[in-house]
C-alpha cells in the first residue's frame, strides 16, 4: 500500500461526527479505547475528526504511521497539545523537547543506554527484583504493580544516576503517580493556562515534592560527579558560548528519565502477569523454559538468547497491552498522506493499541499466543505493523533497556513464584499518557 497518492483532495476523510463546540472530545476521554477501535474499524484506514484543538487525522495503516514517524519525521512535532499534558511534569525533557536541545540533550544521554552499558545493569536488575521476592510471603495476596513500579523506580535510579533512593521511593513513586493520575482528567487543557483546575494542582503539589529529591541528586553528583551516570554528564556539558545546562534544564532530563525509564517496563510486567495468570498453558510453557535453561540459578544476560519463549511472551504483552498506547504528532509542514492533505494546526493521533489488535496483521489478534512471534510472521509483517517504542529518530532511547529489564525480571519472578490472580479482578484502563489499570492489580503468590 503506498502511504502516499497522486490524487489530492479538498474533502477530509470519513469520520464520526461530533457534537457542538467539544466535537469528539468528550466521546474519546470517556471511552478512548474504544472510540479509538471502533473508529478504525468503522472509517480504514485513515479517519477524521475534531476536537476543541481543531482537526483530528487518526491514521490507522502501518504505512501512514511510517510516514509521519520515519519517513517525514522532520515535517512533525510533538506539539503544544503534548507539551500541554506532560509538560507540567517532564518540563523541557528529551521526550518533549525539539530541535537542537533534543538532538544535544539525546546525544548526552544516548552513552547510557550503549549495549556494553546495558550489559552492566543486569545483575542490578535482578538483585533489586530478588530483593522485593524476599518480602513475600507463601498464600499472600501482593499489589502486583505498586511492587514492579517500586522495583523499576529503584533500578532505573541506580542505573541511571548512580543513586539509591530506598529512603525516596514512595516520595518520588507517589508524586509521579499523581503526574500520571492527573493526565486522565484532561479537561484542564481547554482551559487556559491560569485556572486552577484540581488536576493543576495535583500536578504542582507532585512537582514540588519530587523537585526537592530531584535537585537533591543533582547536588549530591555536582559535588561527587563521577564519568558514568548521566547527571554527572549533563553537568559536564556547556553550549557553544560556554553556558551550562541550568539545574532546571538538568532537573527535567532527570525526571524524564525516571518516568519514562520505571513507568512503562513496570506497566508491560503487571499486563504480562495479568496475561499468563488468565491463560495457564503459557504460563506453564514459560516455567517450563525457565527451568530447563535456568535450573534455578539467577538469569542473566547470557541466558536470554535461550529464552525464547521468554522474549515471545513479553513481545505478545505489548502487542495486546501496548504500555504506551497512541503517539500523537503536529504537522509543522503540510503534509499529504492517503491522499488527504493535512495542515499545521491538525493533529495527528496514531495508536499502536489498535493497529497491534488489527486483523489483518495478527491472526485471532484477541487471544495471547506468544509462539506467534515467530521469524516468519516479523518478517510478513509490515514495517509499523508492531511499533511498541515507536519509530524513527523519536524512537524510546531506552527500548533496549526495557526490553532487557522485563525479560530478567519476569524471569526472576516466575521461576520462584505462580502468582494467582484475585478472582473478580477485571483490567479495566485508564486514558492516561500510558494505559494505566485504573485499579491495582492483586496477585497471590505460590512459592513454587
Amino acid at each position: 500500500m503506498s502511504s502516499e497518492s497522486s490524487t489530492v483532495t479538498d474533502e477530509h476523510p470519513p469520520g464520526p461526527d461530533g457534537l457542538p463546540l467539544v466535537g469528539n472530545q468528550l466521546a474519546f476521554l470517556r471511552h478512548p479505547y474504544e472510540f479509538m477501535t471502533e473508529t478504525a474499524r468503522e472509517y480504514g484506514d485513515i479517519a477524521y475528526w475534531e476536537d476543541p484543538t481543531g482537526p483530528v487525522y487518526q491514521l490507522n495503516h502501518p504505512d501512514y504511521i511510517e510516514q509521519v514517524l520515519v519517513q517525514n519525521n522532520q515535517h512533525y512535532v510533538k506539539g503544544d497539545r503534548f507539551q500541554n499534558v506532560l509538560g507540567p511534569a517532564t518540563g523541557n525533557g528529551i521526550l518533549n523537547s525539539e530541535g537542537a536541545v533534543w538532538r544535544r540533550n539525546r546525544h548526552l544521554i544516548q552513552p547510557a543506554f550503549r549495549p556494553d552499558r546495558i550489559e552492566e545493569y543486569a545483575s542490578m536488575m535482578t538483585e533489586f527484583t530478588e530483593e522485593k521476592l524476599e518480602t513475600w510471603n507463601e498464600g499472600e495476596t501482593r499489589p502486583f504493580h505498586e511492587d514492579m513500579m517500586e522495583v523499576t523506580l529503584k533500578i532505573v535510579a541506580r542505573a541511571l544516576f548512580g543513586v539509591d533512593i530506598d529512603d525516596d521511593v514512595e516520595t518520588v513513586g507517589s508524586a509521579l503517580d499523581e503526574f500520571m493520575l492527573a493526565t486522565e482528567s484532561l479537561s484542564h487543557m481547554m482551559l487556559p493556562s491560569q485556572v486552577p483546575t484540581p488536576s493543576r494542582r495535583r500536578i504542582q503539589r507532585a512537582r514540588e515534592s519530587l523537585d526537592a529529591v530531584v535537585y537533591r541528586m543533582i547536588e549530591e553528583r555536582r559535588a561527587n560527579p563521577t564519568d558514568r551516570d548521566v547527571i554527572s554528564k549533563l553537568l559536564e556539558v556547556t553550549d557553544e558560548d560556554g553556558t551550562k545546562l541550568s539545574d532546571e534544564q538538568i532537573r527535567d532530563e532527570v525526571v524524564t528519565l525516571l518516568l519514562a525509564g520505571h513507568e512503562t517496563t513496570a506497566l508491560s510486567l503487571t499486563f504480562t502477569a495479568y496475561l499468563l495468570a488468565t491463560n495457564p498453558a503459557a504460563e506453564e510453557r514459560l516455567v517450563d523454559e525457565l527451568d530447563d535453561v535456568l535450573g534455578g540459578d539467577t538469569p542473566t544476560m547470557a541466558d536470554l538468547d535461550d529464552l525464547t519463549y521468554t522474549e515471545q511472551v513479553v513481545e505478545e504483552s505489548m502487542r495486546l497491552y501496548p504500555p504506551v498506547p497512541g503517539i500523537v504528532r503536529e504537522p509543522a509542514k503540510p503534509d499529504i498522506i492517503g491522499g488527504y492533505e493535512i495542515e499545521p494546526g491538525a493533529t495527528v493521533r496514531m495508536h499502536q493499541w489498535v493497529v497491534h489488535r488489527d486483523p489483518r496483521w495478527y491472526d485471532d489478534p484477541l487471544a495471547f499466543r506468544p509462539a506467534r512471534w515467530t521469524d516468519d510472521l516479523k518478517q510478513s509483517l509490515p514495517k509499523l505493523a508492531y511499533f511498541p517504542f515507536a519509530a524513527g529518530p523519536r524512537r524510546c532511547i531506552g527500548d533496549r533497556f526495557a526490553m532487557l529489564e522485563a525479560r530478567l525480571l519476569l524471569a526472576t519472578i516466575y521461576q520462584n513464584y505462580h502468582l494467582e490472580l484475585v478472582p473478580g479482578t477485571e483490567l479495566d484502563l485508564m486514558a492516561t499518557i500510558t494505559a494505566r489499570p485504573k485499579d491495582e492489580i492483586p496477585m497471590t503468590v505460590r512459592e513454587r
